[in-house]
């Protein structure tokens, strides 16, 4: 008798998580919502990067932006590969009128880093410039509208040989062909 009841229970789990995988898509067949989460993880079942200062896909704080202190928000990685050299970090913009705008570029951050302050950068680690023409962490300030900011975290097998003055094009081309994994957080941000 017991055996039965789990066995329905079980059958009964397995429909309810399949309607939810099928209800939950938009009209071209991707995934929404959590089922876009789940999806975006299994695509990288290791690496994450998360903050403590918004849930993935959630609004950014003002604080961390123009309309705030303009300082970069807390961030935590975890699942690196063993295998990893340094960290590199890309965070900006697709929704920009005039195309992609950076906001952030960081590499050479040593892949023991578990935790990333707020308005700091883990030693070692060197800042690059911004389409803004600056170093350093330059937060959300959309001229209108929500927009989408990816921070997105590569491990590496290599150190990398640049100094500040670079830009996140240089950054791309040198870490091409040294990529071991990568992940991804969303936030968004429009202005009051």
């Amino acid at each position: 008798m017991k055996k039965a009841v789990i066995i329905i229970l079980l059958a009964g789990l397995a429909g309810a998580v399949a309607f939810f995988l099928l209800w939950n898509r938009d009209g071209n067949g991707e995934p929404t919502g959590p089922v876009a989460d789940l999806k975006e993880q299994l695509n990288n079942p290791n690496m994450l990067i998360a903050s403590a200062a918004f849930e993935r896909n959630g609004p950014i704080p003002a604080k961390y932006t123009c309309d705030g202190e303009n300082i970069s928000p807390p961030l935590t990685f975890s699942g690196v590969p063993e295998e990893t050299k340094s960290l590199a970090l890309i965070m900006d913009d697709p929704d920009a009128p005039r195309g992609t705008w950076v906001h952030w570029t960081m590499w050479n951050i040593d892949p023991a880093t578990i935790n990333v302050a707020a308005n700091s950068i883990p030693p070692g680690a060197v800042e690059g410039k911004t389409s803004a023409g600056k170093s350093g962490y330059g937060g959300p300030c959309p001229p209108s509208g929500t927009h989408r900011y990816y921070f997105k975290l590569y491990a590496l097998d290599a150190n990398l040989n640049l100094d500040e003055s670079a830009n996140k094009q240089d950054l791309e081309g040198v870490m091409a062909g040294h990529v071991l994994g990568q992940a991804e957080l969303i936030g968004l941000y429009s202005r009051q």
